[in-house]
C-alpha cells in the first residue's frame, strides 16, 4: 500500500479502487507512436531547414544552426498564435515538446495568455515567469559542465578556440 493510501479512510480507499476500475486504458503504444511520428517530423524539418540554409544561404555546417533554430522558433511562434501548435500538442503530446519549439510555445503561449494585463507586467512578467526557472538551470547545467570540461578535457583550461 502507498503511503497516500494509508491516510485515507477505508470509504476514500474504496472510492480509489472503484475509480481505477472504472478509468478508460489509456492507449499508451499509440500516444508513443503519434509523439514519436510528430517530433520526429519537427526534427525532420529543422534538418530540412539547415540542409537549405547550408545549399542555398551559403551556410556551413556549424553557422547554418542558429539561423535554423531562429526560423524554427518562428515557426512555432506563429503556429501557436494561430492555436495550431496547441492543437497539434493535444493529438501528438510529448512530441511536441521538442525543446526549441517547445519552449517557443510554452513562451509564447504565456504571453498570449498574459497580453491583457499589459506589455510590462503582463507579457513579459508572464513570459519570464516559465522562462527564469528554464535560464537558471541552463546556466547552473552550463557551469557544472564547464567544471567538468576544466578538470577532466585535456587542454580545455584557457578557451584555445577551434
Amino acid at each position: 500500500m502507498s503511503s497516500q493510501n494509508k491516510k485515507m479512510t477505508p470509504v476514500q480507499q474504496k472510492y480509489q479502487k472503484l475509480a481505477q476500475t472504472k478509468e478508460p486504458k489509456r492507449p499508451v503504444w499509440s500516444n508513443c507512436l503519434r509523439a514519436f511520428v510528430i517530433g520526429g517530423g519537427i526534427c525532420l524539418l529543422g534538418e530540412s531547414i539547415r540542409q537549405a540554409f547550408m545549399k542555398y544561404g551559403g551556410f556551413d555546417e556549424k553557422s547554418a544552426s542558429n539561423p535554423t533554430v531562429a526560423v524554427l522558433i518562428l515557426i512555432a511562434v506563429i503556429l501557436t498564435s494561430f492555436g495550431v501548435y496547441d492543437k497539434i500538442a493535444q493529438w501528438a503530446g510529448a512530441g511536441t515538446a521538442v525543446p526549441v519549439t517547445g519552449f517557443a510555445n510554452s513562451m509564447a503561449s504565456s504571453a498570449i495568455e498574459h497580453r491583457s494585463e499589459g506589455l510590462v507586467l503582463g507579457v513579459g512578467a508572464g513570459m519570464f515567469q516559465l522562462a527564469g526557472s528554464v535560464v537558471v538551470f541552463g546556466t547552473v547545467a552550463a557551469f557544472i559542465i564547464g567544471i567538468i570540461y576544466a578538470l577532466f578535457v585535456p587542454g580545455y583550461v584557457g578557451g584555445g578556440g577551434s
